[in-house]
């Protein structure tokens, strides 16, 4: 997924929440991606007041009632670094193609995982005669340890599946457990994962009352899709991410008519790191450099992908006329 803004900001990183258990609600905002059909998403994250969950840096939900009925433009080539990005959609189809070689469909129920490392290119296109897209594109913040791995891409069709009387819950990434009539039970994801991470669909059942067990030392929120629910005692529709801190051993979840959800969740994420356009870096430097590659077609950073002639690409938007500067996102407890 690109991030098609014609002139991205420097996504600057305010002071965390402190941490403990929360409740606070943070409402997405539309932004429109441009092309022909005006299509917009809601974008979850990053917000200025919270940047990250975890290392979860960037979530769009599109196709959302309060954004464009449709899948977002057919995306051509664009570069990639410091993140993985994950595609999950609900609805429709994605082919995706890169440049070390990948050429998929994706469809509802399946996983694509894309870990840029270095650098990677690709591009997404809607499948003709598919029907109108819905769904989720995330990104990951790498640690500074792997930014520098080699890129790679995994898709994922049968993923495991956690489920309890009225849960159904898909984990894309991590693991993850709750107590049924027989006990605890858990499963974990074969995504890659570079930080102690979570991410999980969450389909309930009309009436379902569940308690899933989470992992103390992550912090945590919920994003509802349709229908309504109770989390943590508080009740949450589609729309604004529910911020729920950390130091959580469980979460309660209850529904009257049914609804669908995601979770995700992580260790907090106590790197410097600078996003601009479709990169996660660590310095101004980095950032100017891999546009730098991008725009001089640097093929031994971003190789052309096959089936898309070389001019077929997407321009780097050009840098603010100011320098990036980090930001550290730091829970009270580090101060």
């Amino acid at each position: 997924m690109s991030d098609l803004e014609a002139r991205p900001g420097e996504a600057l990183c305010e002071a965390a929440p402190a941490p403990g258990p929360r409740t606070d609600f943070h409402p997405a905002r539309v932004v429109p991606l441009g092309g022909v059909r005006g299509v917009t998403v809601e974008r979850v994250l990053p917000q200025r007041d919270l940047p990250t969950v975890g290392a979860w840096c960037f979530l769009d939900h599109f196709g959302s009632p309060a954004a464009s009925a449709e899948l977002p433009p057919d995306i051509d080539p664009h570069p990639h670094i410091g993140l993985q990005t994950v595609t999950w959609p609900f609805d429709g189809e994605i082919r995706h193609r890169d440049s070390v070689g990948s050429d998929v469909r994706i469809e509802p129920g399946q996983l694509n995982l894309m870990t840029s490392g270095r650098g990677i290119a690709h591009s997404e296109y809607t499948v003709p005669g598919a029907p109108a897209g819905h769904g989720l594109q995330f990104w990951i913040a790498l640690p500074g340890s792997h930014t520098g791995i080699e890129p790679h891409f995994e898709q994922h069709r049968d993923l495991p599946v956690l489920a309890l009387p009225g849960l159904r819950a898909t984990v894309l990434i991590g693991s993850l457990s709750a107590t049924g009539p027989d006990g605890p039970r858990g499963v974990t994801s074969p995504a890659i994962a570079y930080t102690p991470i979570v991410g999980a669909d969450l389909r309930l059942d009309p009436g379902a009352e569940i308690e899933l067990t989470l992992t103390p030392e992550f912090e945590h929120a919920l994003l509802v899709i349709d229908g309504e629910l109770t989390a943590a005692g508080t009740a949450v529709r589609p729309g604004p991410l529910l911020y729920l801190g950390s130091d959580r051993a469980a979460l309660s979840l209850a529904t009257e008519r049914g609804a669908h959800a995601v979770l995700i969740g992580g260790e907090p994420f106590g790197e410097d790191l600078v996003m601009w356009w479709n990169f996660v870096g660590r310095s101004h430097e980095e950032i100017v450099a891999a546009r730098n590659d991008w725009e001089n077609r640097d093929l031994g950073r971003f190789p052309g992908i096959a089936g898309h002639p070389p001019e077929q690409r997407i321009p780097a938007p050009p840098l603010p006329n100011l320098r990036l500067q980090p930001r550290k996102r730091r829970l009270a407890r580090d101060s």
